[in-house]
């Protein structure tokens, strides 16, 4: 019997079918609600993270990857794994993906996909905070999916850090500009995308001008936010995924446990929007969608990726 591939990044087309990832994406939260499942083993310096999740009518996946932050010191990467995937009818081991590339594009995929669901389609200037990985991603992604897209600015706390990536996308087909002043460059977008590590926000509600739209990536623990209690307060808020944002990432977990907002506030997910839930209202109306990942994105980024292979 063939062995089921393995794919890695080389097995794809070198640019990401983003719009076809999306589709993807959208087409699996028409479909019944996922059964997911998160398993840690190990102490934080040393972690096995399983995530698993089950989408009938389309399969299975559990995605295992080992989290050990000093391979940094020993110039090895800190998380590495992979995704098994099994077809639904006759649970055959369909393919194994590298772990690094479906947690990498699903990322990019899920805040593209709240952003056509939400931010104005004439948006013209997208502001980046952040100069990691996620954000060169972002900046060649978005156009894409926005071809009126006319400016793209980085902000980063360390400003050589936001240059250099400004400078690595000078071939982008939307300029890339780095710039210094955040609150003016958060006046003046119409999507600001947020990809840090930041403990505390970054971005503050009063420098939101009416109509943005807020991608928020970054916070994935308890303590981590991003924004601050006034952009809660001022947007229509969503998420990807109530079971895996709510009472999880600090961006909403810590706001609801103080009263700034209510469960109620927070008015769909990717599943209420996808079935016909209202997002943006009004052309002035501030939305935040706050990407916070789960197992059943990685399984739908996977089947598309294993589609996309030609895997039988």
């Amino acid at each position: 019997m063939t062995p089921p591939p393995y794919l890695t990044k080389a097995d794809l087309p070198s640019a990401p079918d983003w719009p076809m990832l999306v589709t993807a994406l959208e087409a699996g939260h028409k479909a019944p609600r996922a059964e997911v499942t998160d398993v840690f083993l190990g102490p934080p310096e040393r972690t096995l993270l399983s995530r698993a999740a089950r989408i009938p009518g389309m399969g299975s996946g559990v995605k295992s990857v080992t989290v050990l932050p000093e391979n940094a010191d020993r110039n090895l990467p800190t998380i590495q794994g992979a995704m098994l995937v099994f077809d639904d009818e006759t649970g055959r081991h369909m393919a194994t993906l590298d772990s690094a590339l479906v947690t990498n594009l699903k990322t990019v995929a899920d805040s593209l996909l709240g952003a056509k669901l939400l931010a104005r389609p004439d948006s013209r200037r997208l502001l980046i905070v952040g100069a990691g990985s996620v954000a060169k991603t972002l900046a060649g992604a978005y156009p894409i999916l926005f071809p009126g897209l006319e400016r793209i600015e980085v902000w980063n706390r360390s400003t050589d850090k936001a240059e250099a990536l400004a400078q690595k996308l000078s071939g982008n087909p939307v300029p890339v500009t780095a710039v210094s002043d955040l609150q003016t460059a958060v006046q003046h977008a119409d999507i600001i995308s947020t990809a840090t590590l930041a403990r505390a926000p970054v971005v503050l509600g009063d420098w939101l001008q009416p109509g943005a739209h807020l991608d928020l990536i970054g916070a994935f623990s308890a303590d981590m936010r991003e924004v601050d209690d006034t952009a809660l307060k001022r947007a229509r808020l969503f998420v990807d995924s109530r079971d895996t944002t709510l009472h999880h990432i600090g961006e909403l977990k810590i706001p609801l446990a103080e009263g700034v907002i209510k469960s109620k506030d927070i008015l769909a997910d990717l599943y209420d929007l996808a079935g016909g839930t209202p997002g943006r209202i009004a052309p002035s109306d501030i939305t935040l969608f706050k990407n916070g990942g789960g197992a059943h994105l990685d399984l739908m980024t996977a089947f598309a990726l294993v589609e996309s292979a030609g895997t039988p």
